[in-house]
């Protein structure tokens, strides 16, 4: 047994220990070791694997233990892969109960020197351990009994849908459920157990919302509600859309079986069936009212449901395909992959993903691929005027529509393509003429350099597109037929090209490589990051590369930056709460998704009171992103004044503030300063640090040499 009092004088001591040790190399240590248990902030091994681990972990966990006097007792070591600590725990009974309980623990932050200790004796529902034989090497003398039953259980389903069953009372309740019970390593049918049916109450699952549902908004905002759009919500719970969508001028209808049963179902342009497929407990049910809900869809329909996510505080007990949760309702946790799957196998359709859990489903497969091809056309700006001609001066305010339609297509219009286009050729003949006028008062290159970048919209657009089946170039949609047929040569060699740039994304090498040329983005060394506004102004593969997870899979809603893993295909989407109002945002959200087998693992950090922070935000946008030029002067003097020099010790928010207060600064906003207390020999020292790094930096041929003030 591990004793506290042993521990506790060891934390009472200030004694710190430097992190020389970066957890960025013990998470990969972590990830890549053929022993122990790998979950998505943390390691385990039973302390028989400690010897055949990494040399550089051993020396990692030997710098926790010396700040414990001792550890007797402990059997698991949990390596945190996201905080700089380790955790020693103690389950007496892991070599004689198949799923032993946790007794105690030491947790051991070695980047500070505390120590916590937490005792489990007493819980009436502690922690417990499932697939043991994961913790222990294939020599362990228990191995093959520990493996037989995680077999036995994994054929049965027992260790489906996870949440949960990591404490006592919950795995006991799914035994019952499932009629079995454990004796020894052994899993045999109870005698005494008896299978429950709970009574499901599915009208409990409706929530009240303050603000329009996701998918609602999400079509909100891609711009598919029109003055004319009529909207029924398919299972609409207490009404707040319906309500909220018929304030913004829209017919609005809603059909509930418990909350509006008498309401006629009615077809509509838009029809929301929005996280109720992941309510019904009854899979043939389920069928049939996402097929009823396309059957009332004449434009689009707006399917959303739970996603798996790895928060074990959500459902309690497993049932069927799904959980039952606390408020006795079903829910169907889907894998964002198995979502689209599903809906694609059950309408005979081709969803696009929108948001985490969110598909679009369009009746006009025309309107579908316009949909499909605005999500990868990147931005253009229109060429400024660079020279006073006459002809383009008197006329400027006709030109522009053309001006603008050639910015966004990279064309000239075909006959009836554009509003203006008779009024524009009564004037110049042919809209070829205008444009040559436009050319005359403007830079003939930069319109060249949005006609290539329509090209690469276009084969990324045509890459992604042989993930479903590639139609003939007179099935597409007209805008898109004709922009093939001007930018390209034929729209054999088109595909020719999109297909050739879609096998490069299997080249890793050449991925990162693109990511180290990326002329916007952050470059570290193992990760490429980039915020979402820039994304289009990427190579056409790493367009592409990204594509392939959001065409898919669909990105994490709130996205304001996204990771491009260099040690294995991975994808992270990242929220940033306070992105572009914060110089140094902390992370909200992350989204990681492996290009491998599309699994998606997803954290949240609203709770966490030591979340990331991220630094040097002006390498992730370009140079016309809002408060650009404040960034970069704010980065610039932070280098100055050393504050990135220990990058370990700031990846989270409390070392960033320790690492401030340690050298006297104050941020507001953009705004940086020295502290009010700081005392004049102290302020002396750093600003002469400050202006001999801002001297090296000058002599290096750096542009720009910053002042810092006395104050904020």
């Amino acid at each position: 047994m591990i004793e506290p009092d042993h521990i506790l004088h060891q934390s009472q001591q200030n004694f710190l220990i430097p992190a020389s040790i970066e957890l960025d190399k013990i998470a990969e240590c972590c990830y890549q070791s053929q022993f122990g248990k790998l979950l998505p902030d943390a390691f385990y091994i039973h302390i028989s694997v400690l010897p055949s681990l990494d040399l550089t972990l051993q020396e990692y966990e030997a710098k926790a233990r010396s700040l414990v006097s001792s550890i007797q007792g402990t059997n698991i070591i949990k390596f945190s892969t996201n905080k700089p600590k380790i955790s020693y725990l103690c389950y007496p009974d892991f070599d004689t109960d198949a799923h032993p309980a946790l007794q105690a623990s030491i947790q051991v932050d070695i980047q500070t020197g505390e120590v916590n200790y937490r005792d489990y004796t007493d819980s009436p529902n502690p922690p417990i351990l499932h697939r043991k034989e994961t913790f222990v090497t294939t020599d362990y003398p228990l191995y093959t009994e520990f493996a037989a039953l995680t077999q036995a259980q994994e054929s049965l389903g027992l260790l489906n849908n996870t949440r949960g069953i990591g404490t006592r009372e919950i795995w006991e309740q799914r035994l019952q459920i499932y009629g079995v019970e454990i004796q020894g390593h052994q899993l045999i049918q109870s005698d005494t157990a008896i299978k429950i049916t709970p009574k499901i109450e599915r009208h409990k699952a409706a929530i009240i919302r303050h603000d329009l549902s996701r998918p609602v908004r999400l079509a909100l905002d891609a711009g598919l509600f029109n003055p004319e759009t009529s909207f029924l919500d398919y299972g609409c719970g207490h009404g707040g859309d319906i309500s909220r969508i018929a304030d913004q001028g829209y017919t609005a209808s809603g059909w509930d079986p418990y909350y509006s049963p008498n309401t006629p179902l009615i077809t509509a342009d838009i029809v929301n069936i929005g996280f109720v497929i992941n309510v019904i407990e009854d899979q043939q049910e389920r069928r049939e009212a996402l097929t009823q809900a396309w059957e009332l869809t004449q434009k689009v329909l707006l399917v959303a449901a739970q996603v798996l996510i790895s928060d074990l505080r959500r459902g309690v007990v497993s049932y069927g395909d799904g959980v039952i949760t606390r408020k006795n309702t079903f829910q169907k946790y889907y894998e964002q992959e198995e979502l689209k799957v599903y809906i694609d196998q059950v309408l005979g359709v081709d969803s696009i993903p929108v948001a985490l859990g969110v598909y679009f489903i369009f009746r006009d497969e025309t309107e579908a691929e316009l949909f499909r091809a605005s999500n990868y056309r990147s931005r253009a700006t229109t060429p400024r005027i660079r020279a006073s001609v006459k002809k383009f001066t008197e006329f400027q305010n006709l030109l522009a529509p053309l001006m603008n339609f050639l910015t966004e297509r990279g064309r000239l219009p075909i006959k009836g393509e554009l509003g203006e286009e008779e009024e524009i050729c009564k004037e110049f003949v042919s809209l070829r003429r205008a444009f040559h006028v436009i050319l005359q008062a403007t830079d003939c290159e930069e319109w060249e350099a949005i006609a290539d970048r329509r090209r690469q919209d276009l084969l990324v657009y045509l890459a992604l597109f042989n993930f479903s089946h590639r139609p003939r170039l007179g099935k597409l949609p007209t805008a898109i037929k004709e922009d093939i047929v001007a930018l390209y040569s034929s729209y054999r060699q088109a595909c020719i090209d999109a297909d050739q740039m879609l096998i490069s994304v299997g080249n890793t090498d050449l991925i990162i490589k693109r990511c180290q040329e990326s002329k916007v983005g952050r470059k570290l060394t193992n990760s490429f990051w980039v915020h979402i506004s820039a994304l289009q102004n990427l190579d056409p593969l790493l367009r592409l590369y990204e594509g392939c997870v959001s065409r898919t899979i669909g990105r994490l809603e709130e996205t304001n930056v996204i990771k491009f893993h260099f040690q294995s295909p991975k994808i992270s989407y990242l929220y940033y709460p306070d992105f572009g109002r914060n110089a140094h945002p902390t992370l909200g959200k992350v989204m990681t998704v492996d290009l491998r087998d599309l699994q998606v693992t997803y954290h949240d950090y609203d709770i966490d009171d030591d979340p990331p922070i991220l630094h040097q935000i002006d390498k992730l946008v370009n140079s016309d992103y809002f408060q650009y030029e404040e960034m970069v002067k704010l980065t610039q003097k932070e280098e100055d004044l050393g504050l990135f020099d220990n990058w370990q010790n700031i990846t989270h928010l409390s070392g960033w503030r320790k690492c401030l207060k340690d050298n006297y600064i104050v941020i507001k906003g953009y705004r940086i300063g020295w502290c009010a207390n700081v005392d004049p020999d102290t302020l002396t020292i750093l600003k002469t640090s400050f202006k001999n790094r801002q001297k090296q930096r000058k002599h290096q041929g750096n542009e720009t040499v910053l002042s810092l003030p006395s104050s904020i």
